[in-house]
């Protein structure tokens, strides 16, 4: 497993009976985890004693509930890359700290390479992976179909003292944006995706990872220079296997340039259990 270990501004403090208690800078949050299926050992007062508790409905979706005032809008950061964080409708807070095992690695490869790199980041909503890149120093163009969460990785990248890097944000079904980057004769040195189980572009069209994501991928393959560095695919999608993404990867970029492939779970420490929280897959190849 990919363990992000080395963040100091977010912590999993515990975890049991469906939830995990985290803590995002100073602020206390409790939030559900399908994967946390174990029983919570002993509901202490830090259990009780935080700033909000998201609640799943039996009807569908959830709610917050506030215990204390929290701001609309707060910033932890992890190194250099600073992010803002609110709290949303969906239980998320705008980042997956789990990603920092990724941007660490990334950030390496794009600084390690000798030579200006080219990334593009596809489903990319708020940007973690798109301020990792550009502080490493390479450029990125960031494709989201949320207009919502392009402007807050706008922030991000602002947030970062980046707004002078070479960042470009479209709105778009990436699906659509690739194709025509095809058409247009572009190439990337790195491609990042994190694609969905389901989605809608802008304009309607539908996304279901099972049937899309091959085709994807061999689309993705044409975009990429003739030096390719690395390609990263992230899925929180149930039931999808670590192995086949390297699968994927192998009889797209693995097939076409060799290279190196790797795949894993990625997660989060326990700082109550020092067990390690399971929180998606990974596919990596790299020249």
């Amino acid at each position: 497993m990919y363990i992000a270990s080395d963040w100091k501004d977010y912590e999993v403090i515990d975890t049991g009976g469906g939830e995990k208690l985290e803590r995002w800078g100073d602020i206390i949050l409790r939030r559900p985890d399908p994967q946390i299926i174990w029983p919570l050992a002993n509901e202490t007062a830090k259990w009780r004693d935080v700033h909000g508790h998201y609640h799943r409905s039996s009807a569908g979706g959830g709610q917050w509930e506030m215990k204390k005032t929290i701001p609309d809008d707060w910033k932890i950061s992890y190194g250099k890359l600073n992010f803002h964080l609110r709290p949303t409708n969906f239980k998320h807070t705008g980042l997956f700290p789990e990603q920092a095992a990724n941007w660490r690695w990334m950030m390496d490869k794009i600084a390690e390479a000798g030579r200006p790199i080219s990334v593009l980041n596809l489903f990319a909503y708020t940007g973690g992976a798109t301020v990792a890149a550009a502080s490493a120093g390479a450029s990125v163009v960031h494709v989201d179909a949320a207009k919502g969460m392009v402007q807050w990785a706008k922030e991000n990248v602002q947030l970062s003292g980046l707004a002078e890097r070479p960042v470009r944000f479209i709105t778009d079904d990436v699906f659509k944006f690739v194709q025509r980057e095809q058409r247009r004769g572009s190439k990337y040195d790195a491609i990042i995706m994190d694609p969905p189980s389901y989605g809608r572009g802008p304009g309607g069209e539908m996304w279901k990872l099972e049937a899309s994501l091959y085709p994807f991928l061999e689309s993705c393959m044409e975009i990429m220079s003739d030096r390719p560095l690395f390609m990263l695919i992230n899925s929180y999608t149930t039931g999808i296997s670590p192995t086949v993404l390297r699968n994927m990867l192998s009889m797209t970029m693995g097939k076409r340039y060799g290279g190196k492939l790797t795949s894993g779970e990625i997660g989060l420490p326990i700082t109550a259990s020092g067990m390690n929280l399971p929180c998606g897959i990974l596919g990596r190849w790299e020249a």
